[in-house]
């Protein structure tokens, strides 16, 4: 096994600034349909697969404001409980929805997510 061995007589310090992750992002966008109300994140990743998820948290209802890095996201006045296939289909963690979803709401509809061949249930609706 490798290691580094520093030595000197410096004290180490300073700031490091941390890029978001997108797998930590997520989960914690689709928690936000849990909290029926307001949801600050800071240091989301703009990537692809957050634009989705925005985008789908859009179309349930959820009303979402961008400032500086930050992103404000407010779930109160959620209504629809299915993910349409265009935007399920544009990536494989868009299921990850379905879980916070079906939580609030106790029923959830949506399709393969997108690039899984393994989703051999075409259209899913669990109660």
């Amino acid at each position: 096994m490798s290691s580094y061995i520093i030595e000197g007589g410096r004290r180490l310090e300073g700031e490091v600034e941390v890029s978001g992750s997108k797998n930590a992002s997520l989960p914690i966008l689709a928690a936000t349909i849990l909290n029926k109300g307001n949801t600050k994140l800071y240091n989301v990743p703009n990537i692809h697969d957050t634009k989705i998820t925005q985008e789908i948290l859009k179309y349930l209802g959820c009303k979402i404001k961008k400032n500086n890095g930050k992103i404000e996201i407010n779930s109160k006045k959620i209504t629809k409980r299915e993910i349409p296939e265009q935007l399920m289909r544009q990536m494989r963690s868009t299921v990850i929805l379905a879980g916070a979803i079906l939580g609030r709401f106790k029923e959830v509809t949506f399709s393969y997510p997108g690039d899984c061949d393994i989703w051999w249930i075409h259209r899913t609706n669990i109660r």
